[in-house]
């Protein structure tokens, strides 16, 4: 089955052309010439990645993008940007909404497709059918579709040392647009996630296993087990050592 990509462009001409050239490379097309039109189309034919001008005058791409985000049934869908100026406020402006990418008009056709293409197999990459399985994950990121990749990435990763600049990568960001997404959407930085994921796999290990402290800093994702303690102890005001011996007290 052919994946749908809806174009939202008051532009009848390009509209028109970016139409054609998705049909042509053999995707399903679905064109509107507004944002009202656009949002409706959205919510009925649930389109793979939308694509959508921010100047228009009846419901701008904010409004559209927002009102997206606000569905259950629209929230993660892939959502493209088209602008003839991309200045920083309104960069900042979409990636505070949830856009995942912009492309500045005019574009070529070539660009165009590769975009939808790259950003169409990200999506599927970090979005396996089983991410909401594990307990764990679950219970301590939140809800937020547009940044499941980036807790997916964390999660999997969380026992190996990682970088911003790693997650940067794998998602499609630059590490700066990154650090403001997680940080507007969640109200803590990437590093602060991180290190979240490491505290509860050691707490739970301090909790439920006789392993020595060296050995849960190890795979927990810390070489330096003086960093673990510090950081522990800076956390829950004990060391580790400590900390263990409370909870079997209680």
């Amino acid at each position: 089955m052919s994946q749908t990509v809806l174009i939202i462009e008051d532009e009848a001409q390009t509209r028109s052309v970016f139409l054609s050239s998705l049909s042509f490379e053999g995707f399903g097309a679905v064109g509107a010439s507004c944002g009202v039109e656009g949002v409706e189309l959205a919510q009925t034919h649930h389109p793979d990645l939308v694509v959508c001008d921010i100047m228009m005058p009846d419901m701008d791409g904010y409004q559209v993008l927002s009102t997206l985000r606000q569905g259950a049934d629209t929230a993660s869908i892939p959502f493209i940007f088209l602008t003839a100026k991309a200045t920083m406020p309104e960069l900042r402006i979409g990636m505070n909404l949830g856009a995942d990418d912009y492309l500045t008009k005019p574009c070529t056709v070539g660009v165009f497709i590769d975009a939808i293409a790259t950003r169409l197999q990200r999506h599927a990459d970090l979005h396996p059918s089983s991410l909401e399985t594990d307990n764990a994950r679950t219970s301590i990121f939140p809800d937020c579709p547009q940044l499941s990749p980036v807790f997916q990435f964390i999660e999997t990763h969380y026992q190996q040392s990682i970088q911003l600049q790693d997650i940067a990568d794998v998602v499609g960001y630059s590490p700066a647009y990154l650090t403001s997404l997680v940080s507007s959407q969640t109200g803590r930085s990437v590093k602060q996630w991180i290190i979240e994921r490491r505290m509860t796999q050691a707490r739970a290990m301090l909790s439920n296993t006789d392993e020595p402290i060296k050995k849960i800093a190890g795979e927990t994702g810390y070489l330096d087990t003086g960093y673990f303690i510090r950081q522990f102890r800076q956390i829950h005001g004990l060391s580790p050592q400590v900390w263990r011996q409370k909870q079997g007290q209680t």
